[in-house]
């Protein structure tokens, strides 16, 4: 029997784990599984050694596992699978397929660009800085630039910008703090990030500082959308094709 183990992040904020919950329970009727489980990667329960032996003690015998992610980064490439290989250990005969995060989607920065006109009507020379997570992982520069550029296509804005809240630079408080200096009119910070946590109430206290005269909009994190569930449902299907992990060493 077929399993689907979604695995989030995770947070210390608890509104944000139950904020990835609801967004899976929200997709799992448009998967074709009879078991769908949720787990963590760190900060909140339950653990992905956890949703694994879950999801055996329900039947199943084959597991896709799901990196609830937005970026394919250490995350998804390292830290997961490892958890997995530790976990699996004790299902010699369980098959595990590993599917991929969201990923670059034109369809994500849809919704960024919706969280950007919630927060207020955007001028033709509006400033706006997104805001990644950060990794030390170089593709996660390349897919931020990506969406950098499919986000300025999609709104024909032109003064664009990026900061990251970890690893990477230019750091957020820097782009912030630079942007604040200049005579924009507008100034929208965008979030590239799924749910609330410690790193949207970071962002809050450092906007919160600003002494700027423009109009300064900090939108909301991406959250649920339809949108996103299609995607998060079409990652699921994909992996189903997926070559089994191997954990022997």
């Amino acid at each position: 029997m077929r399993a689907i183990l979604y695995i989030c992040h995770g947070t210390r904020i608890k509104e944000g784990a139950k904020q990835a919950a609801a967004f899976i329970e929200e997709t799992m009727p448009l998967v074709d599984a009879q078991i769908q489980e949720i787990c963590y990667l760190e900060l909140s329960e339950p653990s992905i050694a956890d949703g694994l032996a879950k999801c055996v003690q329900k039947g199943a015998t084959e597991i896709i596992a799901m990196p609830f992610l937005l970026l394919t980064a250490g995350h998804a490439k390292k830290d997961i699978p490892e958890e997995l290989k530790q976990a699996a250990q004790h299902y010699p005969n369980l098959m595990i397929r590993y599917g991929r995060p969201l990923g670059v989607h034109e369809h994500i920065v849809d919704v960024l660009i919706d969280r950007m006109k919630e927060a207020a009507p955007f001028q033709e020379d509006a400033c706006v800085l997104l805001v990644g997570r950060g990794s030390s992982d170089p593709e996660t520069k390349q897919d931020f630039d990506q969406i950098s550029c499919l986000f300025k296509e999609k709104t024909k804005l032109s003064d664009v910008h990026i900061g990251y809240l970890a690893a990477c630079e230019p750091t957020f408080e820097d782009a912030l703090y630079k942007l604040a200096a200049t005579k924009s009119r507008q100034l929208f910070i965008v979030p590239y990030l799924l749910f609330t946590g410690i790193l949207t109430k970071t962002m809050d206290r450092e906007v919160r500082k600003l002494q700027t005269e423009a109009e300064v909009y900090l939108c909301r994190h991406i959250g649920y959308d339809p949108m996103l569930g299609q995607i998060l449902a079409q990652r699921v299907e994909e992996a189903f094709y997926e070559v089994p992990l191997c954990f022997q060493s």
